[in-house]
Parts: C-alpha cells; sequence; structure tokens
C-alpha cells in the first residue's frame, strides 16, 4: 500500500463529513493505493456513528474507537500501528489542515527520501495571544534543545516512511516531540514544508493554554530520558557519588579537627559540619538507590500499549 492517512480526533462530528469528502476528491483522483483510518479518542458527540458510515461507504476508510479519551499521543499510536502504508501522513480532523497538502507530502517522502516531513503554518488563524506567542516560545526551545531546524514541532499534519511510524514509542503528551523521538531513533532525514492553515470552522478547540507548560515540562522528560534513559545510573550515581564525597570531606574534616587540633572542644555531634556529612550521606545514598532501581526496572519491564481499543469497523 503506499499511502496511509492518519487522522485523530475528540468530538469532531460536524467536521468529519466535510473532510472525508474533500480527502477522497484529492486521494480518488491519484495513482495511489491508500487507506483513511479515523481514531476516535473516545469521542462523546456522534463523532464515531459518522466514522461508521464513512466506512460503509468507502472500502478504503477504517476506524478505531477508544473506550476513553486517552490523548492525541496515543490515537496517533494506534493509527501508526495499524497503518499499512509505506508512507504515513497525519492531519487533524477540525478542516485547519488542507488536505490538498497530502499529495505534495507523500511526494516529498517518497521523491526526496526524507524519514519525515513536518507541516508549517507559517501564517495561522489562532489567537495571538493565547496561540501564537507561546507557540513561538515553545518551538524556539524545541529547535534549541533538540537541534532540529523546525518551525513548527507540534503541526498536526506531517508525513513519514512506514520505518519510523513503526519504530518511534509515543507516550502520553509525545505527539509534539515526534521529529525529536525520530532523530533520536536514527532517523536524521527530516525536513518542513510550508502548509495552508484554515480558521476552526466549527466548535472550539479541544486544548487549553496550560498545553504549553506542559509542553515544555515533557520536552525536559524528552532531554533527560534521551540522555539517561538507558542508563539511569550515570546521572544518578554521579550525582551520588560527589554527594556522598562531599559527606566523606566533612567527616575527615571533623575527625582529623577533633583527633588533633581541637580536642577539648565541642562534641562532634554538637557542630553544624557533622548534621552537614550525616544529611549529604543519606541523600547521597537515596541517588544511588533511585539509580539500581532506575536500571532494575529498565531491565524488567514489558512493553505495553497505554490505550484500549472498544470497537473496529470493517477489518483491514
Amino acid at each position: 500500500m503506499d499511502l496511509s492517512l492518519v487522522i485523530p480526533l475528540y468530538n469532531e462530528s460536524e467536521s468529519i463529513s466535510e473532510l472525508d469528502k474533500k480527502i477522497e476528491l484529492i486521494l480518488s483522483t491519484s495513482k495511489l493505493s491508500y487507506e483513511i483510518l479515523y481514531v476516535d479518542d473516545g469521542s462523546k458527540d456522534d463523532s464515531w456513528k459518522k466514522i461508521i458510515d464513512i466506512s460503509k461507504r468507502n472500502p478504503n476508510t477504517h476506524g478505531l474507537r477508544f473506550l476513553k479519551n486517552y490523548g492525541k499521543s496515543m490515537a496517533l499510536s494506534a493509527g501508526f500501528s495499524e497503518s499499512k502504508g509505506s508512507i504515513v501522513i497525519t492531519m487533524d480532523a477540525d478542516l485547519q489542515d488542507d488536505p490538498n497538502e497530502i499529495i505534495p507530502l507523500y511526494n516529498m517522502v517518497k521523491n526526496e527520501c526524507y524519514d519525515l516531513v513536518s507541516g508549517w503554518k507559517k501564517k495561522r488563524y489562532d489567537s495571538v495571544i493565547f496561540k501564537n506567542i507561546p507557540s513561538k516560545l515553545f518551538n524556539w526551545a524545541a529547535r534549541k534543545s533538540s537541534g532540529i531546524n523546525l518551525h513548527d514541532f507540534n503541526c498536526g499534519i506531517k508525513a513519514y516512511k512506514k520505518s519510523v511510524v513503526k519504530e518511534i514509542e509515543l507516550t502520553d503528551g509525545m505527539h509534539r516531540y515526534i521529529p525529536v523521538l525520530a532523530k533520536n531513533c536514527g532517523f536524521n532525514k527530516i525536513s518542513e514544508k510550508v502548509v495552508k492553515h484554515h480558521p476552526r470552522k466549527y466548535g472550539t478547540t479541544k486544548y487549553g493554554a496550560d498545553r504549553f507548560m506542559k509542553g515544555f515540562l515533557d520536552l525536559l522528560t524528552l532531554s533527560f530520558v534521551q540522555r539517561f534513559g538507558k542508563r539511569p545510573m550515570h546521572f544518578f550515581g554521579l550525582l551520588g557519588t560527589i554527594i556522598l564525597l562531599i559527606a566523606l570531606l566533612f567527616s575527615i574534616y571533623l575527625g582529623i579537627d577533633k583527633l588533633f587540633i581541637n580536642k577539648s572542644g565541642r562534641l562532634i555531634t554538637e557542630r553544624p559540619e557533622f548534621f552537614i556529612s550525616l544529611a549529604t550521606m543519606v541523600i547521597g545514598l537515596q541517588f544511588f538507590l533511585a539509580g539500581f532501581l532506575g536500571e532494575l526496572i529498565l531491565r524488567t519491564r514489558k512493553n505495553k500499549d497505554n490505550y484500549i481499543i472498544s470497537e473496529k469497523t470493517n477489518s483491514k
């Protein structure tokens, strides 16, 4: 199969039918073999009913429905797992992403051999204060920390080689950093394309202003995992060693001072250096213990999907 189109959605019943007609108009005139995979992230409206109706009319369209709302990362993860196309394209279901970008993105990955091409919404139709400015700060921080020169990490429309989506592992909130995850897996041919962005036609956004704070915290987590995720003892062990050395130095100082310099002075347990030494010993040992536990967890964990699919449309 040439193309898999993965569309995660949550409470977008008003836009699904219109979006599907636009996609079908574009893909039906192409010579590509394709599938359209809608992933309903536990919608509470008629989104799933619309997906069922669409899949009955079009054998190339399929749907997955989550038991509850797990978030966009899990919806993408499920779609990636089910996809069969040699190239996978993702887009949002709110009609703000333009379906006319599908074929150009497909051609960039196919003909120019990119691993990943991310959309860049250069001209946005969102709130300047609550979306545009925070988004620019977020993307700046992501560029600086990852070394990937993209203007819009969180753009919903992206194109991937199949090998990329099958290799990366998405956890909650990490859909914002798929290019970073791809790079960490060794996929370095990453580019971007300016794409059209449309004003929201139906409903309201499902994301609040807190998503940017969560995004920055996720960026810190990703940076830590990138460096020490496979070797937690290197981080915690180093800190533990430094802190234990501080404790050892204070202990040696107290011992020498009491035995040879100030024999008639205060008791060791009455001096502040004693409590500093004691506290740093305990903290250093705790860091070592955290490192050992991290290593044990890595070696004994079993990978498991973080979502439950309650229904599927016609089998593929």
